[in-house]
């Protein structure tokens, strides 16, 4: 049995750059020759670490949903529905106005940019905001359940409307929405906020 040559780069340190770029760029603005250049290999390295581009967007996603993954895990741990709504609005101001990273957000920049041709990138990106706005809704009929929630609340309604609020905030953020002007969209909604 021959064994290949060791990968003479990290590939950790590599999907850590193609996570920028897909970040900075959406899945179709990210060329391969770009991706190839940022993570500092060649395209026969890129697809034996990773498979084609679809498969490394993929990886990237699964590496950048790890931090709001958990975000979404302490906010949902949250004893009122109205703290729940509140750390989630709150994280998302800090993520996504994070000065070490990309403004915005991957999972709806990356949808928001996509054509024809990437329409599976598309749904995944769909599925995996779906999976989060599911789990605001599940935690929110908890809190029905609990008597947290006041009557005539539509758990499924709020849970849509606080992802859409937090959506919405990653557009204006990669469109140049400072910290503090995000901070005020999440304090306006909360101010209006009859849970």
């Amino acid at each position: 049995m021959t064994l290949g040559r060791p990968r003479a780069f990290d590939p950790d340190r590599a999907l850590d750059r193609a996570l920028a770029l897909f970040w900075r760029k959406g899945y179709e603005g990210a060329s391969l020759s770009e991706l190839t250049q940022a993570m500092g290999i060649n395209r026969p390295s890129l697809y034996a670490a990773f498979g084609n581009k679809e498969a490394l967007f993929r990886r990237a996603l699964d590496r950048y949903m790890e931090r709001p993954a958990a975000a979404l895990r302490r906010a949902l741990a949250a004893p009122t529905a109205r703290q729940v709504i509140e750390r989630l609005l709150m994280d998302a101001v800090d993520r996504l106005t994070d000065p070490a990273n990309p403004p915005g957000c991957l999972a709806v920049h990356g949808a928001l940019a996509c054509g024809g041709d990437a329409d599976p990138i598309r749904r995944e990106l769909i599925a995996r905001r779906q999976e989060t706005e599911n789990a605001i809704r599940e935690r929110l009929e908890r809190a029905r359940a609990e008597g947290d929630l006041k009557a005539g609340i539509d758990p499924a309604a709020l849970a849509r409307y606080v992802a859409a609020l937090t959506q919405g905030m990653a557009v204006q953020a990669a469109g140049g929405a400072s910290r503090d002007d995000l901070r005020q969209i999440a304090e306006t909604a909360l101010g209006g906020l009859a849970v």
